[in-house]
């Protein structure tokens, strides 16, 4: 079996942040409901953890229930974070993780407050703005600037796999908040599934890939 691992070059910037996008592994049974087919990935997002360079770091999720809220999170955070979809940080060290199988993992770097943010937005939690509350979250508790912001845009599904573009909302939604840098990657989860899984082309009975966001070393401001 193998595990197919992508990093994104725009939210790896400076080697001061540490990113992952963890998709489909290969020749593995996961035609079961999700909390089944997270247990049987375990061991492959842990390997490809420990791979990429997150060994040690505090490893912190979100519920994610399809909604708009926002979690400030650190090293003694709980984790799955109850009732948010998104999570930011400016602790080094603190691994922020994202599982989606169609829906959107939206990475957000502030290299100027050394902070960061990574929400899951899918038709429901892009509808209610789940992005743009993100980066509110971001301003307050930072100061972060979006106009210093680079968003970065995961696998999903897009038309006409599915009915709503949410990946282009999400582009929208950024760039009316004035975002200084977004990236999306462009690619369909329904269409690539020998890279990825996929809720709507499996049916329901499929895997999760894994987004992973960290800041790396010692933060240069509090």
């Amino acid at each position: 079996m193998s595990i197919l691992v992508e990093t994104f070059p725009s939210v790896g910037i400076g080697g001061h942040f540490q990113n992952a996008f963890i998709g489909r592994v290969t020749d593995l049974d996961v035609t079961t409901d999700r909390d089944s087919a997270l247990a049987r990935l375990a061991q492959f997002h842990e390997q490809a953890w420990d791979d990429l360079g997150f060994s040690g770091m505090a490893f912190i999720t979100a519920e994610q229930v399809h909604g708009d809220k926002v979690a400030i999170v650190g090293e003694t955070s709980c984790s799955p974070v109850p009732g948010v979809d998104a999570l930011i940080t400016n602790r080094p060290n603190v691994c922020l993780g994202i599982y989606v199988a169609d829906c959107c993992a939206v990475y957000a770097v502030d290299t100027e407050h050394e902070c960061i943010g990574l929400a899951h937005s899918g038709k429901q939690g892009t509808a209610l703005g789940v992005v743009p509350a993100m980066l509110r979250k971001m301003e307050t508790a930072y100061g972060t600037d979006p106009a210093r912001v680079i968003i970065q845009l995961s696998p999903c599904i897009r038309p006409p796999l599915y009915e709503v573009d949410f990946a282009a909302e999400i582009v929208r939604q950024c760039q009316a908040m004035g975002v200084g840098e977004i990236v999306d990657c462009g690619d369909c989860t329904g269409q690539n599934l020998d890279r990825y899984y996929s809720y709507r082309m499996e049916k329901g009975q499929t895997g999760r890939m894994l987004a992973l966001l960290a800041i790396l070393g010692v933060r240069s401001v509090d």
